[in-house]
């Protein structure tokens, strides 16, 4: 499955769907980029240690953005907890669950928080970041989803 991103702008997402699951494709600002460091002493696994999460080449990319390009996101939009989908909080700004609030996802379901790299919260039900499905840029602007570069599909 390919995406066009060509037309993403900051803090849009695009939303499609690969195996069932929705894939999640994010254009972060600077704003959000600087804010993702300050927020390790709040994470359960800020650097990504559990490798299972996401393809090798994203975690030797980027452990802590999480992606091959600093400024696109791509996750499986589903909470680690029990598969619901968390809604989108991009803007740097208070929310009710969390007065200094940098940008991420909130979870409903269970109130499971991640930040705009996927990255779980500590304290929430959650037990790990959201996964970062197999992919890889054909070009600047289109995404290839689900096959992995050095494997093929």
């Amino acid at each position: 499955m390919t995406a066009d991103i060509t037309g993403l702008a900051e803090g849009q997402r695009l939303i499609l769907e690969w195996r069932g699951q929705p894939i999640w494709i994010v254009k972060r600002s600077k704003a959000i980029l600087d804010a993702l460091p300050t927020l390790d002493g709040h994470l359960r696994d800020p650097k990504s240690e559990n490798k299972d999460q996401q393809p090798e080449y994203v975690f030797k990319a980027s452990p802590e953005l999480r992606s091959l390009k600093p400024d696109i996101s791509v996750l499986v939009g589903l909470c680690t907890h029990l598969g619901c989908s968390p809604e989108m909080k991009a803007e740097i700004r208070p929310e009710p669950f969390d007065p200094e609030w940098k940008g991420g996802y909130f979870c409903p379901c269970h109130k499971s928080r991640f930040d705009m790299a996927g990255r779980v919260f500590q304290g929430v039900p959650a037990p790990i970041n959201l996964l970062v499905p197999p992919h890889h840029y054909e070009n600047d602007n289109t995404i290839v989803i689900g096959v992995d570069p050095a494997k093929g599909a």
